[in-house]
């Protein structure tokens, strides 16, 4: 065990939930650990002695939104922070590289909300494929409306899927697909794998000459210079008419107001969506009342088992640091 312990900046709230795991993650690792506590009021600060003890720092869950600015302010004042984890998977807000730029390695927990994000993107398929849009509204009305004979859906089974960003996200989108029968294309920059559950895989210069194959296009990838905008209004034209769009991603991957177009015309059939151009939706959007829209608020990862999935990371990393080894899910700048 180190004789120096290493400050760590942490949650009450995970303590109490983790601290015995915390511990024997600190041993395996060889390190000393001094706990320095976020504030449970939002506008506390941690005082400028503590902070400079800080070394190690978990943004967990917890902690968002209403304690965020309490604990950056903590871990921007800590000048020898030296690993910030974070329980997020996409880090495409400034904050998180004004980290990096310091040198502070920055690892997130990518694939821990996986499961539940892909399971929410296919029931989003699912309702869109089936019909649910309709009898909902149907329901909604008090009305015994089965669907007109002109709405009655096309088997899932021999439809393709093309799914923008094969992640953890993506390969689990993929999957599910796959055993209902969809031909699954896949679109990443990283070469094929064994045990990717796609069809196909194309590299991102690709995208464009695949669309028009495309029955659904789900969009799993992260928001980066490369991918911002990349579905603008050419590639929604691209797809069949009648295609679908799911997005878990983020809505800066798609413009959005030729995507309202694409849905009001009728070009595309329907679309789920749990991420935006802007954040809360605003009331005056489209978007909310499109009758072949599913809108969720940015929370399709919403699952029970996060919290401990996130905390796995945090400490199978927290032994890696400690042991001088390479982290999980680092962020480059």
């Amino acid at each position: 065990m180190s004789a120096k312990p290493r400050g760590l900046l942490v949650s009450t709230r995970f303590l109490g939930r983790h601290g015995a795991a915390l511990e024997a993650a600190a041993r395996s690792g060889g390190l000393a650990l001094e706990r320095i506590i976020v504030p449970d009021d939002p506008e506390a600060r941690i005082e400028a002695s503590d902070c400079a003890r800080i070394e190690l720092a978990y943004f967990s869950g917890d902690l968002f939104p209403e304690r965020s600015r309490a604990f950056f302010a903590a871990a921007f004042a800590a000048p020898n922070l030296r690993w910030l984890q974070v329980f997020n998977a996409g880090v495409d807000h400034p904050v998180f590289q004004r980290f990096v730029a310091k040198s502070v390695r920055l690892t997130t927990a990518a694939g821990s909300s996986a499961e539940p994000i892909a399971q929410t993107a296919i029931a989003g398929m699912l309702m869109l494929a089936r019909g649910f849009p309709h009898w909902l509204d149907a329901q909604r009305r008090g009305v015994w409306e089965p669907l007109p004979e002109t709405c009655v859906p096309a088997d899932l089974r021999g439809q393709t899927l093309l799914v923008f960003g094969l992640g953890e996200i993506g390969r689990e989108i993929a999957r599910l697909a796959r055993a209902f029968g969809l031909h699954v294309i896949g679109v990443r920059r990283s070469p094929a794998a064994t045990d990717d559950p796609v069809d196909e895989l194309h590299p991102p210069a690709r995208m464009r000459e695949l669309l028009p194959r495309a029955d659904w296009l789900a969009i799993a990838c992260a928001l980066t210079d490369e991918t911002r905008g990349a579905i603008d209004a050419d590639a929604l034209a691209r797809l069949p008419r009648g295609a679908r769009v799911l997005n878990v991603a983020r809505g800066g991957v798609i413009d959005e107001p030729a995507l309202v177009e694409s849905l009001r015309e009728g070009r595309l059939a329907g679309a789920y969506l749990d991420v935006f151009a802007e954040e809360p939706l605003p009331a005056a959007s489209p978007l909310w009342a499109l009758p072949n829209v599913i809108v969720t608020p940015h929370n399709s990862s919403a699952s029970r088992g996060n919290e401990r999935r996130q905390a796995e990371v945090f400490l199978r990393n927290l032994v890696r640091y400690g042991r001088g080894e390479p982290l999980e899910n680092v962020v480059r700048a």
